[in-house]
C-alpha cells in the first residue's frame, strides 16, 4: 500500500496444483470457510465464470510455466534492508516492489531506480520477480493525462524507460500500483479507466513488437483497494475487471486487501473471483490486518506485559512500539508484547488463513507479504501513524540483532515458512 508466441496470446494458466490438506488446515478457520461467509453476505458465489474467452492466435504469449498459488515477499518502494540470505531463510522464491513513474525517470535511467535495480539483481540471483508501475497523481495533485496530450507522451516515455529495463527480465509486470488511491478523487471514474487502458495497450504493443517470439514477462493490472466497502465497488472497478477479461494479453489483476478482519478479506476475494473469467488469475501483492492493528494503538498494554517488563500499566500500545523503535527490543520482549496483546494473539493465524483463502479459489497466481520494516514505517511515529511496522516478517527496526540473526516477528515468520511447504 503506502509506506506510503507462435502458440497463442492467450494468457490462461495451468490448473491449480493439488496441495496437502493437512498443512492448509492446521490453524484456525479455513480460507474456504471465510470465503463462503463473504459470499453469503453478498449473495454471490466465486465461480470464476464469465464471458467466453477468445481463442487468440499470434506469437506473443508469455513463455515458461505460469505461477500458481505462490507466496513471496514484498518490499514496496524501499529495498534498502532486503537481504537475499534472509529471503532464502524464509524459503521465498518471489519478490515484489514498485517503481514510481515520476520525473525521476526523466533524469535517470530506470535501472538507477532502487526498486528496478534490486529486482533485476534478484532475478539474476534466481528469484522470480514482480514489478508494479505506480502513477502517483494523487500525491502530486495532478490530473490524469489525456490521450494524445503532451502529458500523456511524457508518461509513455517514462513507461518505455521502465519497459526497456525490465521487459523479458521480470516475471510479472503490473500496470498500476493502487490506481484508485493514486488518482484524484474527482477522477476515479471512467477517466481513470481510459488512462490505464491506454497505458496497458501501449505496454502490450511494446511487448509484441520487442518480443515477437514470446516473452518471459506476464502482464497484470493492479491493484484494487477497499473492495470490502460498498462505495469502492463502482462502475469504474467493474470496467477494470471487464478490461482484464477481454484482453487475452492481460493475465489478471492485483488486489491489496489491507483490512480490519479476515471476513473483509474474504469480501475482496469474492468480488474478484466471481467476476474474473476462466483462465484469469489474481495477485495479492500486499495484504494484512493493518486496519485492525490501527484500532488498538490507543489500548493500554496487557497487565502481564507491564508486570514482566516493569512498565506502567497505563502505557499505550503505540508507546511500546515507539520505545522499540528508539531502542530495539530483545527478540523475546517483542514476541511477548505481541502474543500477550489480545488484539494480536486472537489473529496470530491470519497470515496462514489469508493465504489459504487465496489458494483455495484456484485463481491465485502469486501473493507477496511484507518482508522487512522499512524506514517510512517508523518516520513520524505517533498515536495516529498507520502501524505498518507490525506487519513484516522481519522486525529489523524494532528488534535488535542477536547472535548475528536479524530480529523477526516470530508468528509471521513461522507461518510464512510453513506456507512454503503447503
Amino acid at each position: 500500500m503506502r509506506h506510503e508466441s507462435s502458440a497463442r496470446t492467450d494468457t490462461s494458466v495451468t490448473p491449480s496444483l493439488a496441495r496437502p490438506a493437512s498443512r492448509r488446515r492446521l490453524l484456525g478457520v479455513s480460507g474456504a470457510a471465510l470465503l463462503t461467509a463473504a459470499c453469503s453476505a453478498t449473495g454471490k458465489q466465486p465461480s470464476g465464470k464469465g464471458s467466453k474467452q477468445p481463442d487468440p492466435t499470434g506469437s506473443h504469449a508469455p513463455t515458461g510455466e505460469a505461477p500458481d498459488g505462490a507466496l513471496g515477499v514484498n518490499f514496496n518502494e524501499d529495498p534498502s534492508d532486503m537481504d537475499f540470505a534472509e529471503m532464502k531463510a524464509l524459503s521465498a522464491k518471489w519478490v515484489r516492489g514498485f517503481v514510481p513513474m515520476t520525473d525521476d525517470l526523466d533524469q535517470q535511467t530506470a535501472t538507477q531506480q532502487r526498486a528496478v535495480a534490486r529486482l533485476l539483481d534478484a532475478s539474476g540471483n534466481g528469484f522470480s520477480t514482480i514489478l508494479s508501475m505506480k502513477f502517483p497523481f494523487q500525491t502530486h495533485a495532478q490530473p490524469l493525462p489525456k490521450a494524445g496530450s503532451t502529458e500523456m507522451e511524457t508518461q509513455l516515455k517514462r513507461v518505455d524507460r521502465v519497459l526497456d529495463a525490465v521487459m523479458g527480465k521480470t516475471d510479472i509486470l503490473t500496470i498500476g500500483n493502487e490506481p484508485f488511491l493514486e488518482t484524484r478523487k474527482d477522477e476515479r471514474d471512467a477517466r481513470l479507466n481510459v488512462f490505464y487502458e491506454y497505458v496497458a495497450e501501449h505496454v502490450i504493443a511494446y511487448r509484441s513488437r520487442k518480443f515477437p517470439q514470446g516473452c518471459k514477462t506476464r502482464l497484470y493490472m493492479g491493484a484494487l483497494n477497499h473492495l470490502d466497502r460498498k462505495e469502492a465497488r463502482t462502475q469504474a472497478t467493474e470496467r477494470w475487471v471487464a478490461f482484464v477479461n477481454r484482453k487475452p494479453e492481460i493475465e489478471g489483476l492485483d488486489i491489496h486487501p489491507h483490512v480490519d478482519s479476515l471476513q473483509a478479506a474474504g469480501q475482496y476475494v469474492q468480488y474478484v473471483v466471481s467476476r474474473l473469467d476462466k483462465g484469469k488469475k489474481f495477485l495479492a501483492t500486499e495484504f494484512s490486518l493493518v486496519l485492525l492493528w490501527q484500532k488498538h494503538m490507543g489500548d493500554t498494554i496487557p497487565a502481564a506485559y507491564a508486570e514482566k517488563y516493569k512498565v506502567s500499566p497505563n502505557t499505550r500500545v503505540w508507546q511500546v512500539i515507539g520505545n522499540a523503535i528508539k531502542k530495539p527490543f530483545p527478540q523475546e520482549r517483542w514476541d511477548d508484547f505481541l502474543t500477550m496483546s489480545p488484539w494480536f494473539a486472537s489473529n496470530k493465524d491470519c497470515l496462514t488463513q489469508q493465504v489459504q483463502m487465496f489458494r483455495e479459489t484456484g485463481k491465485l497466481a502469486v501473493a507477496t507479504y511484507g518482508m522487512v520494516q522499512i524506514e517510512s514505517m517508523q518516520t513520524g511515529w505517533g498515536p495516529d501513524k498507520m502501524p505498518w511496522i507490525i506487519n513484516p516478517l522481519y522486525a529489523n527496526r524494532t528488534v535488535r540483532e542477536e547472535n548475528g540473526k536479524t530480529g523477526r516477528t516470530t508468528v509471521w515468520f513461522d507461518s510464512f515458512h510453513g506456507l512454503q511447504d503447503s
